[in-house]
């Protein structure tokens, strides 16, 4: 029946919203969006770092904290980031992003212990 779409994380302002949507009052300054539009990273002015990602017909999102880690996947279509909330019920997310250096060791300093 497909009722209520499939939205698309496709653009900033689309990260910026479904932040917002997530977690009342998060104000994202910094984003970057998967190339499939499926999940997005998210950061406000205070530094905290949120996951989203697709979940039937509306967005889930986490603020990652200390339990949080980033892993990077190298293949012949360059980096892919494998993000872990450190909560097993949301899972892993994959985004496939130009950026993925940088904001696994944004994640990873999060809690200095982890390593990309």
């Amino acid at each position: 029946m497909k009722l209520g779409g499939a939205p698309r994380l496709d653009s900033a302002d689309a990260v910026r919203r479904a932040a917002g949507e997530v977690e009342d009052g998060f104000a994202a300054v910094v984003t970057t969006q998967d190339s499939r539009g499926l999940a997005a990273l998210a950061r406000n002015t205070e530094g905290r770092i949120m996951v989203i990602k697709r979940h039937g017909n509306r967005f889930a999102g986490r603020v990652l904290g200390p339990q949080a880690e980033a892993r990077l996947w190298r293949d012949h279509s360059g980096p892919t980031l494998e993000v872990d909330c450190g909560e097993a019920r949301f899972g892993k997310v994959v985004l496939e992003i130009p950026d993925a250096e940088a904001w696994a060791d944004a994640i990873n300093q999060v809690n200095p212990t982890r390593d990309a």
